[in-house]
């Protein structure tokens, strides 16, 4: 009869929100039959592939592919977008540097205020899981979501699981994970659309603004994809 194997397991920094308290930064055994691949493992503890970048068995690195061994010792740990760890394998493609954002549905007050801070984040409350996957692989988008099951979809390169569930501080861990307090553009992206923002002379737009508007201010942007017309404090008021 074959006799079941075991493989020691430790997860570093962020790694830990997804495992149960009393296994949080600490060893733990894996048992299993076979040799099945050092991913599915990793999922099967409940850490979604996306979230890694760096997986090392007996301190050598491994790719995604690596068949697990009896009395192996795997380290893993998370993306490191801030960092060169290019001696090592990396588990997934380059680290995408035109930062572009596809947010599930858990999300829409997230998105509206990362595109008030001008990045790109696409968003609608009715994407499907798979609609999501392949619109993040066909535009190289990352994948912001609630859901780890969603992460653990094979065909996920980019994505990041929100750990907080109150936007302001969503806004504030995204920002941190990826490095992008340099690359703030306040009021450059509609809060409805996603489109770009650009200026408008105001004779262009005068037939379309409310009286009260039209007398006070003199500074005029319009979305170039949805027409809508913004101008100072717009982004908190309701948009024409």
């Amino acid at each position: 009869m074959a006799k079941q194997k075991q493989a020691v397991f430790r997860f570093y920094a962020e790694l830990n929100d997804f495992l149960p308290g009393p296994l949080r930064q600490r060893d733990q055994v894996y048992h299993f039959w076979g040799n099945p691949a050092v991913k599915d493992a990793i999922e099967a503890l409940g850490v979604p592939h996306p979230e890694v970048d760096l997986i090392l068995v007996n301190q050598r690195s491994v790719d995604f592919a690596y068949r697990l061994q009896d009395g192996d010792r795997v380290a893993v740990y998370p993306v490191f977008e801030l960092l060169d760890i290019q001696t090592v394998t990396r588990l997934r493609p380059e680290p995408l540097r035109r930062v572009k954002f596809i947010l599930d549905c858990n999300l829409g007050k997230l998105a509206r205020k990362l595109r008030m801070l001008g990045f790109d984040c696409l968003y609608q409350n009715n994407y499907q899981d798979e609609e999501i996957v392949q619109i993040a692989l066909k535009e190289r988008r990352i994948i912001l979501t609630r859901d780890v099951g969603l992460l653990k979809n094979r065909a996920v390169t980019h994505g990041y699981w929100v750990r907080s569930t109150r936007p302001p501080a969503q806004v504030k861990e995204v920002l941190q994970k990826f490095d992008l307090f340099r690359r703030i553009q306040p009021f450059s992206r509609c809060l409805e659309c996603n489109g770009v923002i650009e200026p408008v002379d105001k004779g262009d737009v005068e037939d379309a603004l409310p009286q009260r508007v039209r007398q006070t201010f003199n500074t005029f942007y319009r979305c170039k994809r949805c027409k809508k017309i913004y101008w100072q404090g717009s982004h908190h008021e309701p948009p024409v």
